[in-house]
């Protein structure tokens, strides 16, 4: 028994947002859309569909942008959107490497100001150099 994709036809979609099925058929040959297929072919948008078509017409209505800006708007949302995730992946590592710093629980570490991990290179400090020797010599004064 097949059952049918959970979704909003064209018609239901066109007929809650005021447009044309030829509208949202514009929108989907752009791009802008991506409303998923049935057996039959029939369009089904998912309520995220419905969320971006949304934006779509937010853009077109009330600020007059033309489809391809919506397209560039709607494409850097999404590399936004993606760095979010990467940003929150990375916090995640760095929160978790910090859990199992060493140094925290260690009791060398436990009453100091200022936690500093121990070089992980040996500093080999240089010597000076010896000054050179005086080439005038310092008289002395006689007494009187």
């Amino acid at each position: 028994m097949s059952r049918k994709p959970k979704g909003y036809t064209i018609s239901t979609v066109a007929s809650m947002y005021g447009v044309h099925e030829q509208t949202l058929r514009l929108y989907e040959r752009e791009g802008l859309i991506k409303p998923s297929r049935s057996g039959g072919n029939t369009r089904y948008f998912t309520d995220e569909d419905l969320q971006r078509l949304e934006v779509i017409l937010a853009l077109t209505r009330d600020m007059g942008v033309n489809l391809a800006g919506i397209e560039i708007i709607l494409s850097m949302r999404e590399k936004m959107d993606e760095m979010q995730r990467e940003f929150s992946r990375f916090f995640d590592y760095v929160s978790q490497y910090m859990a199992q710093d060493p140094i925290r629980d260690s009791e060398q570490f436990k009453n100091a100001l200022v936690r500093v991990r121990p070089p992980q290179t040996t500093i080999v400090r240089a010597e000076p150099k010896p000054e050179a020797e005086q080439t005038t010599k310092t008289r002395r004064k006689m007494p009187r």
